[in-house]
This record gives C-alpha cells, sequence and structure tokens, in this order.
C-alpha cells in the first residue's frame, strides 16, 4: 500500500507494510521512483490524505441498493458533482460539523486514484490511467443538499472528504466488500457488484467530460444504508482489500 506521512516538518510518500514504512524517492505519479530501503515505524509518522487531487468527482446514485432504498429509477448516465480539494482530509483527521447544518451524514465509497493525464480515454485503457484505489467517505450535510435542490454546498464543507489510509493497486472490482460503522456498530454493508457503472465507464465517462490529473480523486457511490451521525461519533470506512479510513465528526 502506498502512503503519503510526515515526519516532522517533511512530507514522503512510503509503502506500507504491516507496522513499516519504506520510502519512496522520486515521483510516484510518473513511475519514476524507487523504493528505498529507509524504513519507518508506523507509530513514528502521521498519515495524510495519501494524494493531493485538484479536484474529487463524485458519482451520485451509482448503487443498485442504495437506487432502491431511496426509491430513484436507475440513472441512464452517471451523475455527476464535485467536492474542492479544500474537502479532503485523511486518516484520524477530524470531521467539522458545520454551524450551518442540522443534519450531517456519513456515505462510505471506494475511491479511485488517477495515476496520470487522462482526457476522452477509452472503457480500454482506463485501467492505463489508474494509480489505485482508495476508501473514501462522502461526508455530507443533508439537510442542505435537500434545501438548496443541488449537492455543491451540502458535500463541500472542509474536511468533508476524509480518504485513506492508502492507496492500492489492485481491488477485487465485482466481489470486495464497502462498509461504514458508527463507534462499531454496523450502518452500511454491500459489495462492488451493486454498482450501476463500473470503474472502467465511470473513468472513460469523465474523461470525455473534463481532463483527470494525476492525483485526482473519484467517489464511485454509496451503497444502502446512509443516515445521520452525532458529534463525537467516529465513522470508520472498510473498503475489502485497502482497509480501514476512521474519522471523528467534532
Amino acid at each position: 500500500m502506498f502512503v503519503r506521512f510526515t515526519k516532522g516538518d517533511v512530507t514522503s510518500y512510503g509503502v506500507l507494510n504491516g507496522d513499516n514504512i519504506k520510502k519512496i524517492q522520486g515521483d510516484l505519479f510518473t513511475g519514476d521512483y524507487k523504493i528505498t530501503e529507509e524504513t519507518l515505524q508506523r507509530k513514528e509518522v502521521r498519515l495524510l490524505a495519501p494524494c493531493k487531487p485538484s479536484k474529487v468527482i463524485c458519482v451520485g446514485l451509482n448503487y443498485k441498493d442504495h437506487a432502491k432504498e431511496v426509491e430513484l429509477p436507475l440513472p441512464k448516465a452517471p451523475l455527476l458533482f464535485l467536492k474542492p480539494p479544500t474537502s479532503v482530509v485523511g486518516p484520524n483527521n477530524e470531521v467539522y460539523y458545520p454551524e450551518q447544518s442540522g443534519q450531517v451524514d456519513y456515505e462510505a465509497e471506494l475511491a479511485i486514484v488517477i495515476g496520470k493525464e487522462a482526457k476522452n480515454i477509452s472503457e480500454e485503457n482506463a485501467n492505463d490511467y489508474i494509480l489505485g484505489y482508495t476508501c473514501a467517505n462522502d461526508v455530507t450535510a443533508r439537510d442542505i443538499q435537500f434545501g438548496d435542490g443541488q449537492w455543491t454546498r451540502g458535500k463541500s464543507f472542509d474536511t468533508f472528504c476524509p480518504i485513506g489510509p492508502g492507496i492500492v493497486k489492485e481491488v477485487d472490482l465485482e466481489n470486495a466488500k464497502v462498509e461504514l460503522y458508527v463507534d462499531g456498530e454496523n450502518k452500511q454493508r454491500s459489495t462492488l457488484d451493486q454498482l450501476i457503472f463500473k470503474v472502467p465507464h465511470l473513468v472513460s465517462y469523465i474523461s470525455q467530460h473534463m481532463t483527470l490529473m494525476p492525483g485526482d480523486i473519484i467517489l464511485t457511490g454509496t451503497p444502502h444504508g446512509i443516515g445521520p451521525v452525532e458529534k463525537g461519533s467516529t465513522m470508520t470506512v472498510k473498503v475489502e482489500g485497502i482497509g480501514e479510513l476512521a474519522n471523528k465528526l467534532v
């Protein structure tokens, strides 16, 4: 798993294996890098969001079970919206409950990490542009989202896009479980076979409308079971084959 971390004032990339991190030298996103023998303990560092996206592209209503839950027909094309890069935080960062909202919801998601610039690419070539995958939580001020009638403001507060803990190259895109827990209680559980629009289609489709840049994130949608979370609770996203992403709402 690729991770981004700080030790002291220095930010680095590395490869996490168990409790050990081997530092990376070079640029992860150009492929011009090497894994060094310099090894750190995970407890010595602070894990950050695993990349710094220029934008976060989100896909709404992309699980069959979620569409059934909210009693909406399956979309004919991906429903896209954006989160700003200022919403991105990493594992164990606090998520802030905005004073403008009276209902903040969790949304567990698989996130795609783009590896190189992509414009007008085909589904067949989509995998060539994907660096890997990570966990995400599309935190949402639900009352603002519904009150506005469009989604930008309710999705875009600072800290509303936790991602992490790191980037893995491969995920079982048909069978991997996507789950969310609030203070240890399971709230969401589904598998990636419920995706309406699959990963290659999403990457290709989005690249027809905007240029994807290295480090950009695509949130692939959330399964059934969305709901509110209270201040002081910890939300934990689990994606099989990646790991866990925990963030406390304060």
